[in-house]
């Protein structure tokens, strides 16, 4: 065989397996792009401006389950939060419902 007919099904070898992997993997590029978007909504969002779903970290409101240190954190798990609302809140001024600890002027079960 030739160098030039070598090196084109090589190429051709190459394109192939990068397009086998993109099919197989399609969310890869997706989850790349939802990160720091001003918006996003889903899972494991992080660095939004505004983010709705789980996991989701570092924004000035947050609603969903583990959310900690917001605000205003309603959901399973919220922690120091002004206003903790569900259940295991902890050390939240207005913390109610099941697991609350250290909650002043509520009566936690």
């Amino acid at each position: 065989m030739k160098r030039k007919h070598v090196c084109t099904i090589a190429a051709a070898l190459v394109l192939a397996l990068g397009a086998t992997s993109a099919v197989a993997n399609p969310q890869d590029s997706a989850k790349q792009t939802i990160k720091q978007d001003a918006k996003t909504v889903g899972h494991g969002v992080a660095d939004g401006a505004r983010t709705v779903g789980h996991a989701t970290r570092d924004v000035a409101v947050k609603i969903g389950h583990g959310a900690k240190e917001a605000g205003v954190g309603i959901g399973h798990g919220a922690k120091k939060a002004g206003i903790a609302v569900g259940h295991g809140a902890k050390e939240g001024w207005d913390a109610t419902k099941a697991g609350a600890k250290k909650a002043f002027g509520k009566d936690g079960n």
